[in-house]
């Protein structure tokens, strides 16, 4: 039975569980971080993959799987509990390094990288939502940028050790046995140790205004999505913003290696991107001070001024350099852009809510994978870090026109009272 402190909400409170999270998402980015240096150089040397785009298929099946994922993976949260939703991804990842290190074809790795998707749509999902139930309204923004920070941190790690490896030893299979490690803890850690936080977000609902709680499924998609021009801008930008992560991911290492970069050193430029964004504890916090707004529009346009300079210099130093201002940029956008989407909704559908964010931001992934996939095909390598880059200018502008300030203190922000109201069949709905 749960006591009175037990609901209490606060980061301080439930310090044992929070940092378990923490641990798990650091887990998550570690898991895919693994990937990132190393898998589209084996693609080209080793499974002998000539196209380009061919190459960037991995990511396009990662991207579309986790954007449908993250939609229904806040659903989820929401009606069978944090727990089950986050072990059920562990679950899927299971199988990904023995793909990694036996697949005799480029399509096996695309076939693993779909359930890449779902864990990183199931796992990352359920971390950032139980820091939210935890941290309760006064701390949202810095548990959200905790979250962040610790999760590309691992992606950073992941992409520097498995470099270092591959480096020293070869492209597969030693990288995928430490990533095989991971996947295998971080299962555990889920089944034993990690508690339900559900009951911390239903805390709550009596401090709320009722008039829009418990909308139905199909509602929650329209307001996130179209139906209110803040939410708007943050998807849209969040889409956009998720081609500067596939451009690391995918045209960078290639890029870089075609410049003479050794693999090793591929994997610090890489990581050096990812490991700015642990920077999102600061960044979090620093909007829960001034709004979530400030701190997103100048991480647009630093973003894209970083990728833009990535094409305009030459040199490891430069590029790592530049990296790290891409990196800065996304540290100060990335955490803001999904606490708007917390900031907004009611606790009831606040998970269905930032899934609608999740799933619209996550399949840039995959739009992203095919644009610069095709551009590094039909142009070249440095027409994908244009692209990128104006596209960021463009969403920026977008967000700067249309989103106002969300922050529940001095936010501006009043989103659109529901269509209808149908209180009895909404809350059978949901």
């Amino acid at each position: 039975m749960s006591t009175e402190t037990d609901l209490k909400q606060g980061i301080r409170e439930h310090l044992g569980q929070f940092s378990l999270h923490v641990l798990l998402v650091f887990a998550t980015g570690l898991t895919i971080g693994s990937e990132r240096a190393v898998v589209p150089v084996l693609g080209r040397d080793v499974l002998g993959v000539e196209s380009l785009f061919v190459i960037g298929s991995f990511v396009v099946s990662f991207g579309f799987v986790k954007g449908l994922l993250n939609l229904y993976a806040g659903k989820w949260g929401g009606e069978y509990g944090r727990k089950p939703v986050l072990i059920l991804g562990w679950v899927t990842a299971l199988p990904l390094p023995v793909i990694l290190i036996f697949a005799p074809s480029w399509g096996w790795i695309t076939v693993g990288n779909i359930l890449l998707g779902i864990n990183q749509a199931l796992t990352w999902s359920m971390a950032i939502n139980a820091k939210i139930d935890i941290a309760g309204p006064e701390q949202r923004g810095l548990a959200v940028g905790i979250d962040e920070a610790f999760g590309y941190s691992g992606v950073a790690v992941g992409a520097w050790v498995t470099g270092i490896i591959a480096a020293q030893t070869s492209l597969r299979p030693e990288p995928f046995y430490f990533l095989a490690v991971v996947v295998v803890l971080a299962f555990l850690i889920s089944v034993s140790l990690i508690k339900e936080t559900v009951q911390l977000a239903e805390v709550e609902i009596d401090d709320k205004d009722h008039h829009d709680a418990n909308l139905p499924f199909g509602e929650v998609l329209k307001r996130a999505t179209y139906g209110d021009k803040t939410l708007f801008a943050a998807a849209q930008a969040g889409h956009i913003e998720k081609f500067v992560d596939t451009l690391f991911w995918l045209a960078v290492p290639l890029y870089l290696t075609s410049q003479g970069v050794g693999i090793a050193a591929v994997g610090f430029v890489v990581g050096v991107h990812s490991a700015m964004y642990f920077l999102q504890i600061a960044t979090g916090g620093l909007a829960d001070r001034i709004g979530r707004r400030p701190p997103v529009i100048a991480g647009m346009f630093l973003t894209g001024a970083g990728v833009l300079g990535m094409v305009l210099v030459e040199g490891y130093l430069l590029w790592a350099v530049l990296s790290g201002v891409s990196g800065l940029g996304m540290a100060l956008l990335y955490p803001n852009l999904m606490t708007v989407p917390g900031d907004a909704a009611h606790p009831t559908w606040r998970a269905t809510g930032m899934g609608v964010y999740r799933m619209w931001r996550d399949s840039g992934y995959g739009v992203g994978a095919i644009l610069i996939g095709l551009s590094m095909e039909f142009v070249n390598a440095e027409a994908a870090f244009y692209m990128t880059a104006a596209l960021m200018f463009v969403s920026g502008a977008i967000v700067y026109v249309w989103m106002e300030e969300t922050h529940p203190e001095f936010g501006t922000h009043e989103p659109p009272a529901p269509a209808t109201k149908q209180p009895a069949r909404s809350v059978a709905q949901d």
